[in-house]
């Protein structure tokens, strides 16, 4: 199985390849986190995010996209934005004729280190035990992306 993982954010949107071939087998194909600049108005932002994740779709062929569903509890705009950056993400998904499945951070977190409330550096000194990540990862984005394809590879077995 291999799945596109997101982060969703429309500043910066994390994004991986992860594939799973065997029993805690997974393989961390690509990850990346694509940026688009604050300098542009959201609906360009949103195409170029949208036209990444397309290509990236076209180029892995994955089979199912993971998302990280929204928790906000401030900003209220930030929100909306993120909201429409996950509807275009699930657009291009099932457009493409991927299972969709969306986990909640605590999903995450306790399906990479078995504790739903561990904080962000004990996710990525797991994910670093748990995949081989072989480049230099500047933003918690990535990781995320990465922790969310993880996440799925690891719960949603059946999926081929």
């Amino acid at each position: 199985m291999r799945v596109i993982s997101i982060d969703p954010g429309y500043g910066r949107c994390g994004v991986a390849i992860v594939e799973k071939s065997g029993a805690n087998d997974e393989t961390l194909l690509y990850s990346d986190c694509i940026e688009t600049s604050q300098n542009n108005d959201f609906h360009t932002r949103l195409g170029e995010l949208g036209n990444e994740i397309e290509r990236l779709v076209e180029q892995y062929q994955p089979d199912a996209c993971s998302i990280e569903t929204l928790y906000f509890n401030s900003n209220q705009k930030t929100a909306m934005k993120v909201a429409q950056v996950r509807g275009m993400i699930a657009y291009i998904a099932e457009s493409a004729g991927l299972n969709v499945f969306e986990y909640t951070p605590s999903q995450i977190k306790n399906a990479v280190t078995g504790y739903g409330k561990s904080d962000k550096r004990q996710v990525i000194t797991m994910l670093e035990q748990l995949i081989d990540i072989s480049k230099e990862i500047q933003y918690d984005d990535e990781y995320d992306a990465i922790a969310v394809g993880i996440t799925c590879a690891v719960s949603e077995t059946g999926v081929q």
